[in-house]
């Protein structure tokens, strides 16, 4: 019932001056006064602009915290690795498969492509990993999800060693075989 309160709640303190227009409007026509719609068209605008700001704002949040960001940590800092590192705000996010402690750690494998070298890197992202619930801090919740950030690693060394055996390397074919590593982690 909360949840869909808050909503509701937001979308009447926007659109409270439009309704308020709107009834100003009814009364006009009541009385039998000429009846003003540019009023009631430019609030409306404007709490419609309002609403898209802070959706475009929201969804903002949602994708990667600015508020509180922290760089992307590499696999040679798994150790250092906290539950206060996970900055991420879900916003939408209530319970995952009914269980309302979860975690969610993001990962990548990112590349980069020069003419005498290719550095290929597993990257845990604070900034967009985040915990449902504070209170289901737990080391075993933890451990499950770093080690998803183990396996993001194991397929970025697959990707190196494929590289490496490779006698010639162009950029497609190491585009290629990232590619795959990519597909095949995410499996």
């Amino acid at each position: 019932m909360t949840d869909i309160l808050i909503p509701v709640l937001f979308f009447l303190v926007i659109f409270s001056p439009v309704i308020y227009q709107l009834v100003l409007v009814l009364k006009e026509k009541k009385n039998g006064t000429g009846i003003n719609f540019k009023r009631l068209k430019l609030i409306l605008k404007i709490s419609l602009a309002s609403i898209i700001l802070i959706a475009i704002f929201i969804a903002i949040l949602s994708h990667t915290n600015y508020l509180d960001y922290k760089k992307p940590m590499t696999f040679d800092q798994y150790e250092d690795i906290t539950f206060k590192d996970f900055k991420g705000i879900e916003l939408f996010k209530k319970s995952l498969y009914g269980n309302e402690r979860f975690a969610y750690i993001y990962t990548t494998i990112d590349y980069d492509i020069n003419e005498d070298h290719i550095l290929i890197q597993s990257f845990f992202h604070p900034s967009r990993s985040f915990v449902y619930d504070q209170q289901t801090y737990s080391e075993e919740l933890l451990r499950h999800e770093k080690y998803h950030f183990k396996i993001t690693e194991l397929f970025t060394r697959k990707a190196k060693q494929e590289i490496s055996i490779l006698s010639y390397t162009s950029s497609s074919e190491v585009l290629d075989i990232i590619e795959n590593t990519y597909l095949e982690e995410r499996e």
